[in-house]
């Protein structure tokens, strides 16, 4: 597929720098695994966890929005990493009590307890992908993304979010009905039934955040779990929420409160105020005109991400 090139622009001209994909693949899972959170933003639970059928994950982990996540790095040009990946992410759909052991064991109770089964994914990472790769992900109904790395050198290391497939209800629905919860099962009412209480005026402005959020790149990815939906390039940038009594969207960004003037009644620093999302910054929608005024911070939050 495509290729990437990395300049070096210094007073005698522009020189490339050459990119490489490690040999020795054990060495790139092991920079993975010692750097999920940073390089993912997932939480690292395990690496080459065996299955009760005898087959072993590669790394297994916890996203930001508290999903399962398998990560699989494709050895071979030839290796199908996509399918053996999928049988793995079957297999923890029906080991559910397996994984939610491990994040106890791992995370803690508190951890284990909030995992979120409405949206698991699966991440294939490698050198390179091939077109028929990029043809499977469309076609397969999970949440599936294809990452291309290549080292520029021992200090650069480059990824590439190459394809993705990002699933809204049909794995949520299997995912809810094997977990035998509804909305009457948690504190708070989910995302299905929130949406289902907007008015016109406020779904507009949804619609509107949501056109937005998704323009503002080809890499953009809508994933919609129990309590907000989540937009995300590789990692979260902007988690939003509903307020349907009060008409506010809640949109929580990854923007440090302290590098921005906030407004009453518009955004607030949350670094220490519990909430659902990822994100430090709350910013609200009352009005059609706040999406205007909030696109500069959504644009920051997209850049950093």
């Amino acid at each position: 597929m495509s290729d990437i090139k990395l300049f070096r622009i210094g007073q005698g001209g522009v020189s490339e720098l050459s990119g490489t994909t490690d040999t020795i693949e054990r060495s790139v899972q092991t920079l993975f695994e010692k750097n999920l959170e940073p390089l993912l933003g997932v939480r690292f639970l395990a690496s080459e966890f065996n299955t009760t059928h005898g087959g072993r994950i590669d790394t297994l982990g916890l996203d930001e929005n508290g999903c399962p996540v398998i990560i699989e790095y494709k050895r071979a040009t030839n290796e199908n990493v996509i399918n053996q990946g999928l049988f793995y992410l079957d297999w923890l759909m029906d080991h559910q009590k397996d994984f939610q052991w491990l994040v106890m064991k791992t995370l803690g109770q508190k951890q284990a307890e909030a995992v979120d089964w409405s949206a698991p994914r699966l991440i294939c990472i490698a050198g390179d992908f091939n077109r028929y790769d990029d043809h499977a992900v469309k076609q397969i109904q999970r949440n599936i993304e294809l990452i291309r790395y290549r080292r520029f050198g021992a200090e650069l290391l480059m990824l590439d979010l190459v394809s993705a497939k990002s699933v809204k209800s049909i794995l949520g629905t299997q995912a809810a009905s094997r977990a035998g919860k509804t909305d009457a099962g948690y504190k708070y009412k989910t995302i299905p039934t929130v949406l289902e209480e907007l008015d016109d005026a406020m779904m507009d402005r949804y619609e509107a955040l949501k056109a937005y959020l998704i323009a503002l790149g080809d890499d953009v990815q809508e994933t919609t779990v129990q309590f907000y939906i989540a937009y995300k390039r590789i990692k979260n940038f902007a988690c939003v929420e509903f307020r349907p009594t009060s008409s506010k969207i809640l949109l929580f960004l990854k923007v440090d409160s302290t590098t921005v003037e906030l407004e009453p009644r518009f955004s607030r620093d949350v670094s220490k105020i519990g909430h659902y999302g990822t994100g430090d910054l709350e910013v609200t929608l009352s009005t059609t005109g706040d999406l205007e005024k909030a696109a500069p911070l959504i644009k920051l939050s997209y850049e950093s991400s």
